[in-house]
């Protein structure tokens, strides 16, 4: 599956849901998110530009490998996800296979629905607010994917130059070294 993601930072997330609520989306849900990721002991995720986390949410765990970006305009990826049956085993088990944990990004996320999009609405810790619109893209070309989701970033009221293509995580990392 590829992913084809936009993310722009925000002042104001409200603004953003009125918009979606205008267009049509409707309400989801709100979840805590709680994601570690962890670094391959024979490659460094960061220069390779892939990541792995581990990620709790509602009572749930998911185990994930994100591929390198695919789009100098978004956030286009391969993503590969599997659910676990316990965060803090499948987290033991790649420890006691060599990965590292880099970082802890937890985030309150407000989640959306518009035709085959999704609109999240986050609240980062140390980091702010950010909007994600993603549209997942199988069979098909990601680029026509790409177009479909750049016509509604801009129906929401948001542009393409406000488009970020780090992750929390790199966020996260580039805010703490600074």
């Amino acid at each position: 599956m590829i992913e084809v993601e936009f993310k722009a930072r925000v002042d104001d997330l409200s603004r953003v849901r009125e918009r979606a609520k205008a267009l049509g989306a409707t309400y989801v849900c709100v979840r805590k998110e709680r994601d570690v990721y962890l670094n391959h002991p024979c490659r460094d995720f960061a220069e390779s530009d892939e990541a792995l986390r581990v990620r709790q949410v509602n009572g749930e765990s998911f185990l994930t490998y994100k591929g390198k970006k695919l789009s100098p305009l978004t956030k286009t990826r391969e993503e590969i996800s599997i659910k676990v049956d316990s965060f803090d085993s499948a987290k033991q088990l790649l420890e006691a296979l060599g990965f590292a944990e880099v970082a802890c990004v937890v985030k309150e996320r407000e989640v959306w629905k518009l035709g085959e999009a999704t609109i999240y609405l986050d609240r980062v810790e140390e980091l702010g607010s950010f909007v994600e619109v993603e549209i997942e893209a199988e069979g098909e070309g990601f680029e026509d994917v790409e177009k479909r989701l750049l016509a509604l970033v801009e129906a929401l009221g948001l542009r393409k130059d406000m488009s970020i293509r780090e992750s929390y995580l790199e966020l996260l990392l580039a805010k703490n070294r600074g």
